[in-house]
C-alpha cells in the first residue's frame, strides 16, 4: 500500500479539482461559450439572458470548435467499424483521419466506447491530467528522489501553466504526458531489455504520436532521443572498455530497432498527415512570425512569478500581448523556488541535462537571434510552428527541476536556498517598484490590474520563504514535518486556485443543444450545403455535430485549392493568390458569387432579411 500512497494522493487532489464533474455533473469543456457567443444557441436563452448566457473563458473556444466535434466524428465512424477518412461537414468536405488533431488512432479513444460522448469526454480529460501526474511521479521515483519531492514535481506538472491552458483540448496535454513515461521506460531498458518493457515502450511512443499534436510530439521526440543519447554516453563512460563507438552502437541498436517499429506503426498516421500538410495552405502562417505574440514576449517572464500580472481572460481584464494561454508558464511559487535551487546548487547529471533543456527551450521560445533563424530561412515544418508551444518543455523541465530541488533541500537543508529566495524577492521588489513608481506607458486601469494580481503571489512567496527559513534553522524533526506539510498545502492551494480560475466546468445542457432552426436544416438539407452571413451564427465546425454540410470551417490545416477557390469567390474575380484574407478560419459570406452555386448551397443563415433573387 505504501508504494501507491503517492499515486493515491495525486488522485485525491485531482478529484478535488474535478469536483464539479464528479459531484455536480458539470462538464470540463467550455460549452458555456456556445450558448453565450453563438446563434442560434444563445436565442434559446434570450428571454432570461438577452445578451447571452455568461461564460467563464472566451479564450478557450477551440475545444468545442475543433477537438470535440472531430472526436465525435472519429468515434462515430469507429463505432461503425469504419475508418474516419473524411469529414463532409466542414470546408465543403476535407480530410479527417489525415488531420492529426482528430487523433483517430489514439489508444485512449477506447474510453469513448463506454457511455455517451459528453461523459466519455469528461473522463478522457480527467485521465489526461491524471496520467500526466502519474507518469512524472513514477519517473521521479525512478530517479531515487524523495517521495515528497516526486509529489511536488508531479503536482507541478499536472497544474502548471501549460497543462491548465491546454488541458481541455484533449490532444495537446495528451501528447506531452507520455514523455515522462518514455524517460522511465528508457531507464529500465538501459539496465535490461525485456519483452514486457519493449511493448510498454512501443505503446508509449506510439501513443504520443497518435495523441494528436504534431508540434508537441516533435519536441518530445527530439528531447527523448537527446535523453537517450546522453544516458547511453554516461553508461559507457562508467565502463572500463574504451571502445566508445562499439559500446554506443551495442547499447543504441536495440532502441533503434524499436524506433523503426514505432515509425512503422506511426506511418499509418504520418503518411496521410504529411500528404495533407503538403496540400494545405499551412505555409501562409509563415508571414505572421514577425507579429507580436508569435514568440513569448520578454515581459511575460513576469508570469512565472505572477501569472495574472497582465490580467486574465476569465476576468476580462487581460491587457498584455495576445494571447494569455500561449505565454503563461506558471508552476507555482514554491516549485519555482526549488527549481532555481536545483539549477544553481545541484550539479548531478540529470539536473544539468534538464537545466540545459530548459535553457534551450527559453532560447527558442523567446524572440532571440537563434529563435528567428528558422523563420528567416523558411525551414519546412519548423517555420510554420509557433514557438510559444515550447512552454510544454519549459514547464515539464521546471517540474522535474522542482522535484530535484526539493530532494536536495530535504537531504541537506542548505542555507544556500536563501540566495534563491533573495533573487525572487528582488524580482518582486522590482515589480512593486514598477507598478508603484516607474509605470511609464501603463494606463491607470492596467496598473490597477497589475497591482491587484501582484498581491497574492507576493503573500504566497512571503509565507513560503518564512516557512523555508524556519525549516533550515529549526532542527526538530516533528516541527520540520509540519513545516513541510504546510508548504505542500500552500503549493496545492496555489496551483488549484490558478487552475480553477482558468478552466471552466459547464452545464451539460449547454453542450450543442437542439433547436428549431437546426432541426429544420437536418430534415431539409439533404445533400445540399449551408452557409452563414455572420461569424456569430453556427461557428465553423459546429455543423459537424449536427451532420450539416457547411462551406465554412476552422482548422490550422485546410486544402490550399479550397482556400484559393473561396478567395476567388469572396473577391469576385479570379485572383487566387495568397494572402487569402483568412487564416485557419474560412467563413465565406459572398452568397452572390456564382462559385457558391457550384458548392451546392441551399440555405443561408442570417441575422437579418436578405433581399436577393437567389
Amino acid at each position: 500500500m505504501k508504494k501507491f500512497i503517492g499515486l493515491i494522493f495525486l488522485t485525491i487532489i485531482l478529484l478535488i479539482f474535478f469536483r464539479g464533474f464528479f459531484f455536480k455533473g458539470l462538464l470540463p469543456i467550455p460549452s458555456d461559450t456556445i450558448i453565450g457567443l453563438y446563434h442560434p444557441f444563445r436565442d434559446l436563452y434570450a428571454t432570461d439572458y438577452p445578451r447571452g448566457v455568461p461564460f467563464k473563458n472566451f479564450l478557450i473556444t477551440d475545444p468545442v470548435r475543433q477537438q470535440y466535434p472531430w472526436k465525435s466524428l472519429v468515434i462515430e465512424a469507429e463505432k461503425n467499424m469504419q475508418l474516419p477518412l473524411w469529414n463532409p461537414y466542414s470546408f465543403s468536405g476535407y480530410p479527417l483521419l489525415a488531420n492529426l488533431q482528430s487523433a483517430a488512432f489514439y489508444p485512449l479513444n477506447v474510453i469513448f466506447f463506454f457511455g455517451n460522448l459528453p461523459l466519455s469526454w469528461s473522463f478522457f480529460i480527467f485521465i489526461e491530467f491524471l496520467l500526466a501526474g502519474f507518469f512524472l511521479y513514477l519517473y521521479l521515483q525512478k530517479m531515487n528522489l524523495h517521495k515528497n519531492a516526486a509529489l511536488v514535481g508531479a503536482l507541478t506538472f499536472m497544474f502548471c501553466g501549460f497543462s491548465v491552458s491546454w488541458g481541455l483540448w484533449g490532444n495537446v496535454l495528451s501528447t506531452i504526458l507520455w514523455l515522462p513515461l518514455i524517460f522511465y521506460v528508457k531507464e529500465v531498458l538501459l539496465k535490461k531489455f525485456s519483452f514486457t518493457w519493449i511493448i510498454i515502450f512501443i505503446f508509449a511512443e506510439v501513443s504520443a504520436l497518435f495523441a494528436g499534436h504534431l508540434q508537441i510530439w516533435f519536441y518530445s521526440l527530439l528531447i527523448s532521443n537527446a535523453y537517450l543519447f546522453v544516458r547511453i554516453c554516461q553508461t559507457i563512460k562508467n565502463k572500463k572498455n574504451n571502445n566508445f563507438i562499439f559500446n554506443f552502437a551495442k547499447k543504441y541498436s536495440p532502441f533503434l530497432i524499436v524506433g523503426l517499429v514505432v515509425f512503422g506503426i506511426g506511418s499509418l498516421q504520418l503518411i496521410p498527415t504529411f500528404q495533407f500538410i503538403s496540400l494545405s495552405a499551412r505555409d501562409v502562417d509563415q508571414s505572421f512570425w514577425q507579429q507580436p505574440g508569435w514568440f513569448i514576449p520578454w515581459q511575460n517572464i513576469i508570469q512565472f512569478i505572477a501569472p495574472d500580472f497582465f490580467g486574465n481572460p476569465t476576468t476580462l481584464n487581460y491587457w498584455g500581448v495576445w494571447n494569455y494561454a500561449e505565454f503563461v508558464g506558471y508552476v507555482g511559487i514554491v516549485p519555482l523556488v526549488f527549481a532555481l535551487f536545483a539549477i544553481i546548487f545541484r550539479n548531478d547529471k540529470k539536473t544539468i541535462f534538464f537545466s540545459i533543456i530548459l535553457g534551450f527551450s527559453f532560447i527558442f521560445a523567446f524572440p532571440t537571434f537563434l529563435a528567428k533563424i528558422p523563420y528567416e530561412l523558411s525551414l519546412p515544418f519548423i517555420s510554420t510552428s509557433q514557438p510559444t508551444r515550447l512552454m510544454a518543455i519549459i514547464d515539464l523541465s521546471l517540474a522535474i527541476l522542482a522535484a530535484l530541488g526539493v530532494d536536495l533541500f530535504l537531504q541537506k537543508s542548505s542555507r544556500k536556498i536563501f540566495f534563491v529566495i533573495g533573487i525572487i524577492a528582488a524580482c518582486f521588489v522590482g515589480l512593486w517598484v514598477v507598478v508603484l513608481k516607474f509605470h511609464v506607458g501603463i494606463t491607470i486601469e492596467n496598473l490597477h490590474v497589475a497591482k491587484q494580481n501582484l498581491i497574492l503571489p507576493t503573500i504566497l512567496f512571503g509565507i513560503s520563504s518564512i516557512l523555508i527559513i524556519f525549516y533550515v534553522f529549526i532542527k526538530n524533526k516533528k516541527i520540520q514535518v509540519i513545516l513541510l506539510g504546510i508548504l505542500l498545502l500552500l503549493t496545492i492551494g496555489d496551483l488549484l486556485r490558478f487552475a480553477d480560475k482558468f478552466i471552466p466546468f459547464t452545464l451539460p445542457q449547454y453542450l450543442f443543444p437542439q433547436d428549431k432552426v437546426l432541426t429544420y436544416l437536418q430534415k431539409n438539407s439533404d445533400n445540399f450545403r449551408i452557409m452563414t452571413t455572420d461569424s456569430r451564427i453556427l461557428a465553423p465546425n459546429f455543423s459537424d455535430m449536427y451532420h450539416l454540410q457547411s462551406i465554412d470551417g476552422y482548422d490550422p490545416l485546410y486544402l490550399r485549392r479550397y482556400a484559393e477557390y473561396i478567395s476567388a469567390s469572396e473577391r469576385g474575380n479570379p485572383d487566387i493568390h495568397s494572402p487569402f484574407g483568412f487564416i485557419r478560419i474560412i467563413t465565406p459570406q459572398n452568397y452572390s458569387s456564382r462559385l457558391i452555386n457550384l458548392l451546392g448551397v441551399k440555405y443561408i443563415l442570417s441575422l437579418s432579411d436578405i433581399e436577393s433573387p437567389k
